[in-house]
């Protein structure tokens, strides 16, 4: 019952005890509890078809003899958000939406810029009227974790609860760069991108496309590399069908795979981050970067609702946390860091990963050269600063693999951290202050 709860915090056995209903009838839906709105089954009253059509009353726990008493499964409520199970997925869409999806990523090669802009605006244009998840960052798993555990140490009466802090060496987040390459133009242009980021002590992944758009030859792989830079495969043509059909993705899946070991790479990132989560399992890789953790601004709707990395099986879904500099540049015609400073704002919260895409092709102008010139110089001034470990999807990665092989052992000799990797992690503490979880180091605190 407390394994995911566990999974995410990492703390010892015995400290937390959850209580779920025997059986829940009916379907799955959104409810309220407390202040969070939630997908899934519940006790009565009965989930709602979508989130605006839900009552006023919200659901709550009750806490009995050291056990909080849930009214519905909170990992069932957690994989049904972070997999996107609220959300129609794309292969289920209209005939109509179907044959539209699909004429427009025929014609799309030979679309002007400003008519692919007019078309992506126009379907764009109610993005803000979307009631769930919450724009511009949903952290709903997130914060359902803390209450659980705010709840867990009032029903046991404890002061605190130890558990593995999420980052490594007491880091108060994660930030990640990421390049996206879509035409040979932004391919010609990675040495720039590359200059201008280490110019800022930054290292990024590049997300390169196998097939059709351009030629990635060896050369272009080590010229990457030996500057310390990350290479990942992004997608196998970028024509916008990847996850269409079962048995179309299941045979791009295997050329993917082929690529990614010829490559060395061990992330993958789907073009135009379409996705379906339940045939993640056909890809081998270590590490997917294609799932917004709110999905208002992109051609599929939808978001994971968490600010954390997480597993779908064996694969760590590294979300994506901020507003592309596409949408940033094009949807809202941009060009300050005020939405991507108000997105770090609010995941810093919840001390969770920042992860940006900034594509090559798009940063060629002067303008939009100064606003990535000024994110690179704002996130080294969070790094200094805030103590915001700026690293690469793939360290990412080992790192939150290598937590989730961790574990905190409590005896005679003290409390301590057990695990490959534990000389990188630090022990914190959860307790209540103010009404509010607080995270604590010793000697040293955060709270969120």
């Amino acid at each position: 019952m407390n394994n995911s709860l566990r999974e995410y915090f990492r703390f010892p056995e015995g400290y937390v005890s959850l209580v779920l209903p025997e059986t829940v009838l009916g379907t799955e839906g959104y409810f309220r509890f407390d202040d969070l709105v939630l997908y899934g089954k519940c006790k009565t009253p009965f989930p709602a078809d979508s989130p605006t059509a839900m009552g006023p009353d919200a659901l709550h726990a009750t806490v009995e003899s050291g056990k909080v008493c849930l009214p519905f499964d909170p990992a069932r409520v957690a994989s049904n958000l972070r997999h996107e199970h609220y959300m129609r997925p794309l292969g289920s869409s209209s005939v109509l939406q179907g044959a539209l999806h699909k004429a427009y990523y025929f014609v799309r090669p030979v679309l002007p810029v400003r008519v692919r802009k007019w078309m992506q605006q126009l379907y764009l244009k109610d993005w803000a009227k979307i009631p769930f998840p919450t724009w511009p960052v949903d952290a709903t798993v997130d914060k359902l974790f803390q209450r659980l555990l705010w709840l867990a140490l009032e029903s046991t009466g404890r002061e605190r609860i130890p558990f593995i802090w999420f980052w490594p060496e007491g880091a108060t987040s994660c930030a990640i760069l990421t390049h996206d390459v879509e035409t040979e133009r932004g391919l010609a242009s990675c040495e720039a991108i590359m200059d201008l980021d280490d110019s800022f002590g930054i290292r990024a992944s590049f997300q390169l496309t196998p097939e059709r758009r351009y030629r990635v030859t060896r050369a272009d792989l080590e010229a990457i590399r030996k500057r310390g830079f990350e290479v990942a495969v992004q997608d196998l043509n970028h024509d916008g069908h990847l996850f269409t059909r079962r048995k179309h993705f299941v045979a791009c899946a295997a050329k993917i795979n082929a690529y990614g070991r010829t490559w060395g790479a061990q992330g993958f990132r789907a073009a135009i981050l379409y996705r379906r989560q339940e045939w993640f399992g056909e890809l081998h890789f270590e590490y997917d970067m294609s799932v917004p953790s709110v999905a208002h601004l992109e051609p599929q709707r939808g978001g994971c609702c968490t600010v954390m990395p997480f597993f779908i099986g064996d694969i760590l879904e590294l979300p994506v946390t901020t507003a592309q500099d596409y949408s940033l540049f094009h949807i809202f015609n941009n060009y300050s860091l005020d939405l991507w400073k108000h997105q770090c704002a609010l995941i810093m919260e919840q001390h969770g990963l920042m992860s940006f895409i900034i594509h090559p092709d798009y940063v060629r102008g002067e303008r939009e050269q100064g606003v990535v010139r000024s994110l690179l110089a704002y996130l080294t001034e969070l790094r200094s600063e805030q103590n915001v470990w700026l690293a690469m999807p793939g360290e990412v990665n080992r790192w939150w693999r290598q937590r989730a092989g961790m574990s905190i052992v409590e005896d005679a000799a003290g409390i301590r951290i057990e695990g490959a990797g534990k000389e990188r992690a630090r022990i914190a503490y959860a307790s209540r202050d103010s009404g509010r979880l607080a995270y604590t180091f010793e000697p040293q605190a955060v709270a969120i």
